[in-house]
């Protein structure tokens, strides 16, 4: 490896660290990759790393066997590389945050005639447009309250109209799709409802209002929903007191941590007030670094789209890459990028409340039982991440109809039902089914990052054919397996509780029934087998309305079998021509099914 170093070319490009099993440790950029990776070593008496630097990558690079590099045109290409590879493979020492989403903005686009306030995650090609956000929650629940609140034009396809509808009948409207309503008595509509957008303690003060109207009307359900609209928005504030005395915007990103976890809060304040916040949790699985917390969190926001409002960027410290992320900045944005840390005034105010309200919510988060539970799993298997984000895989079938697969995924105490993916498979067997689900979800880590854990229901021998898939796709990614005890090939149950086996590379558990560690495995398991039933059920359901279907129409049941081995699906017999039909069965029968579909 030594001599890899010495000869690396004064080129941009990223290096990539290993460890001796050829697992990948950490992906980097730079802009001269020579100076950077030597910047990393001493080489006398013996090649060892830097004492100076960071005690995680110390520790990475005591791990590390071998590199390799990729050289590219410039820093800017560098970076871009870099952060595409680190979410598709996930090393061990890069930190990945999952706040990769763009946030929503209203918007109203005030050359129409009767404008109307919309949501939008890009820039819009019109003239006037105006936007307000981004919105971290609450976005809807803010435009459905101004529609509920001001007489606009309710919906898009209202306009198109020549009468007043039941939104006017209700007092929602105006009506101008009728009416000849004057411009200035709709701009007051529209003025009402910007200063509910800019003020939420009076849009809040006016919705609490209708719903204790609703109340009092006995219409609970309305008042319900407007209830739970409020707690929507209030929730878009963590530092609602910020008001500064003037029209200023500024995006702001400030990092705390305390012993094994990290929290970076993003707050948005636009014409001199705060209209959103977020805030992630980071588990410091590999040691704090908060240079390189502070460029993921600047770069996973902005991401490759300029955002539809530009804002000077503060920061709560300095971090080694902020030249760099200012020049990629200023290329997507087509403007010079601002990410300044300050130092006195009223920008330093507004970087120590951000950092007051981080404090505040890693103390609220003080005892962490999610925390300490993973811990444990990864000590018991030897995990090499601590498993906070984890997909759960099954399958189901019923005599090999209806071939389904499921995941499931577990984050930080939860199930994120948002996550779930459901699979239709043609293969026949477990063994090539599981294979299906892994390489069908492998090929989607470009877009949607690998988890810490995978769980497969299942034995060593899909333990041993994920491992081979993830080996093969370059990803570090730890993965078990959990299968029932058998006894004469039978599973095995003692007292109505099934034993059940958790299999890792190194070993085999069978740990007791009030393990808790068991106890979590299984209630993940249990979550995958019930969603792949589910899917399984809904998509066996349409195949025999499918199969009746034909049937009623004097296609045989042995027939149809035929069809679905060719084609696989129904929905593929419905997209076959009639010859390609019957070229499988015969052209009386490819006629009648044409038209059974009609």
């Amino acid at each position: 490896m030594i001599d890899k170093i010495k000869n690396l070319p004064q080129s941009a490009g990223i290096y990539q660290y290993f460890n001796e099993k050829g697992q990948l440790l950490y992906i980097g950029k730079a802009k001269n990759l020579k100076n950077r990776v030597k910047s990393y070593w001493y080489f006398t008496p013996s090649l060892r790393p830097n004492p100076a630097l960071n005690p995680r990558i110390v520790k990475m690079l005591n791990e590390t066997a071998s590199m390799n590099y990729i050289v590219v045109n410039s820093e800017h290409d560098a970076l871009i590389l870099e952060n595409s590879l680190i979410k598709q493979l996930k090393p061990k020492y890069n930190i990945l945050l999952r706040d990769d989403k763009t946030y929503p903005y209203i918007y109203i686009d005030y050359s129409e005639k009767y404008p109307r306030f919309d949501i939008t995650r890009k820039i819009i090609n019109a003239k006037e447009v105006k936007y307000f956000g981004p919105y971290s929650v609450g976005a809807r629940d803010i435009l459905d309250s101004i529609y509920e609140l001001c007489k606009l034009v309710q919906k898009k396809s209202c306009l198109k109209g020549k009468k007043a509808c039941l939104y006017y009948q209700i007092k929602k409207c105006l009506a101008p799709c009728e009416f000849n309503i004057k411009s200035e008595l709709y701009q007051k509509e529209i003025d009402k409802a910007v200063s509910y957008i800019e003020n939420k303690k009076e849009l809040i003060k006016e919705l609490k209002e209708k719903m204790f109207f609703y109340a009092e009307e006995l219409r609970f359900e309305e008042a319900n929903e407007i209830k739970n609209r409020v707690q929507s928005i209030e929730k878009s504030n963590i530092i609602s007191q910020i008001d500064l005395a003037s029209n200023d915007n500024f995006d702001i990103f400030c990092i705390s941590y305390k012993e094994n976890r990290a929290v970076v809060v993003r707050v948005f304040m636009r014409n001199g007030k705060v209209v959103s916040s977020s805030h992630d949790f980071i588990y410091l699985n590999e040691g704090f670094d908060k240079d390189e917390i502070y460029y993921r969190a600047i770069m996973e926001y902005y991401g490759n789209e300029a955002p539809p409002i530009i804002a000077p960027i503060l920061v709560a410290d300095e971090f080694e890459s902020k030249a760099v992320l200012e020049e990629y900045l200023s290329s997507l944005f087509g403007k010079k990028a601002d990410i300044s840390n300050p130092k006195r005034g009223d920008k330093k105010r507004l970087i120590d409340l951000a950092l007051l309200n981080a404090d505040e919510l890693l103390n609220k988060t003080k005892s962490d039982n999610t925390y300490e539970l993973a811990a444990a799993v990864k000590e018991l298997f030897k995990l090499q991440r601590l498993p906070l984000r984890i997909e759960v895989f099954d399958n189901s079938h019923m005599a090999g109809q209806a071939t389904v697969g499921a995941m499931v995924v577990y984050e930080n105490g939860a199930f994120d039902k948002g996550s779930y993916r459901t699979y239709h498979l043609e293969a026949r067997d477990e063994y090539a089914q599981m294979k299906e689900i892994l390489t069908k979800r492998i090929e989607s880590f470009e877009k949607n990052t690998p988890p810490d854990l995978w769980i497969l229901d299942g034995g060593e021998t899909l333990l041993k054919l994920a491992e081979q898939l993830i080996e093969s796709s370059g990803v570090f990614l730890d993965v078990i397996a959990i299968s029932k005890e058998k006894i004469d090939a039978k599973s095995h149950r003692a007292k109505g509780e099934a034993r059940d086996i958790i299999h890792t590379l190194y070993e085999s558990f069978n740990l007791k029934t009030t393990d808790k560690r068991l106890q979590f495995v299984q209630r993940l398991r249990d979550e995958a087998h019930r969603s792949a039933i589910t899917f399984h059920k809904k998509t066996k359901l349409k195949l025999d309305q499918e199969s009746k279907l034909l049937s009623l129409n004097g296609i045989s049941s042995a027939k149809i079998q035929k069809l679905l081995s060719y084609f696989g699906t129904f929905e593929m017999i419905k997209s076959a021509s009639e010859d390609e039909i019957a070229s499988i069965l015969n052209q009386k029968d490819a006629k009648t099914i044409k038209l059974s579909y009609k």
